[in-house]
């Protein structure tokens, strides 16, 4: 059943443990998020960019995952993950999302409030949730691009937005990294500053770039051809704690990314003769399920469907 994310987050937040959002650009992806939450009696957020829309089409997406709702006997929602423009989030409401992010993380605060504060306006009476990010994440995508720099966000300023937006869950920088290569050093995230939002913020908070990078994934990749050495995550520790800090929604991409290309290189590797889609992409499937599985352990929303 297709459901907003207020209906799976406002439980999570009360209830201490996460929901999460894991990002889908095809096929497999949807059928190991699905099946994932379905054999861990999860609820589960079925999240698309806008890159993952460009290749494969909003109808395309969108399509799929209200299919896969409607044979699951669990909560699930789909959502805008980083919309950065009022058109997307719009054409993602019109499509049949029941939740949206609008990023204005990139503009100023009076600016992102405008932004987000119209999108809300649009987006709650047609019964779609909004989740807005104030603080702007560093992230290294490739090891050749420069590093962003973080900008932590600030409790007053987080508590203002809300008030002003009037948005069902807040992005918030206490120190996570977009991508593989996340951190220079030891990753350190701020917790005392995700205390203090949660002293001040109502609606569920949200951890982006919280992939956790394992490193049996990486080692198994790296056996079969890829170039991943100094890919590291965010510990499986802190995610626990930043959950006990009231974090309600987490968001996973990398994470899936990695197992699905480590399973392929090593089917390719093992069996050179193969060229059956379905026997290259079904183990790649199985191991994304498998991580989703794991991860929904680790957040504590196994049971909670």
């Amino acid at each position: 059943m297709l459901v907003n994310n207020k209906d799976l987050l406002v439980p999570a937040s009360r209830k201490g443990y996460a929901v999460g959002a894991f990002n889908i650009n095809n096929l497999e992806a949807l059928l190991a998020v699905s099946e994932a939450a379905v054999e861990e009696k999860s609820p589960i957020i079925v999240a698309v960019t806008p890159s993952a829309i460009k290749y494969a089409g909003l109808a395309y997406l969108s399509e799929i995952v209200k299919t896969a709702a409607k044979s699951v006997p669990v909560p699930m929602s789909l959502h805008l993950d980083h919309g950065e423009d009022f058109e997307t989030v719009s054409k993602c409401v019109g499509a049949g999302f029941t939740s949206v992010m609008i990023d204005g993380s990139f503009l100023k605060f009076d600016e992102n409030v405008a932004l987000t504060k119209r999108v809300v306006d649009m987006a709650h009476p047609k019964g779609v949730a909004v989740e807005a990010e104030l603080g702007r994440l560093a992230g290294v995508e490739e090891k050749t691009v420069e590093e962003k720099e973080a900008v932590l966000t600030d409790p007053d300023a987080a508590k203002e937005f809300v008030k002003k937006t009037g948005v069902d869950a807040l992005a918030v920088a206490v120190g996570t990294s977009h991508g593989a290569y996340k951190f220079k050093a030891e990753p350190k995230l701020d917790f005392e500053r995700l205390r203090q939002i949660r002293e001040k913020v109502s609606v569920p908070l949200v951890l982006h770039g919280a992939s956790s990078v394992p490193q049996w994934i990486i080692e198994k990749a790296v056996k079969y051809g890829a170039e991943l050495a100094g890919a590291k995550g965010i510990p499986e520790e802190h995610i626990k704690k930043a959950i006990s800090f009231g974090i309600a929604k987490i968001n996973i991409d990398t994470d899936l990314r990695l197992a699905f290309t480590a399973t392929v290189r090593e089917v390719l590797a093992k069996s050179p003769k193969e060229f059956d889609p379905r026997k290259i992409l079904g183990p790649a499937k199985e191991a994304m399920k498998e991580v989703v599985k794991g991860k929904m352990r680790l957040f504590g929303s196994s049971g909670k469907a």
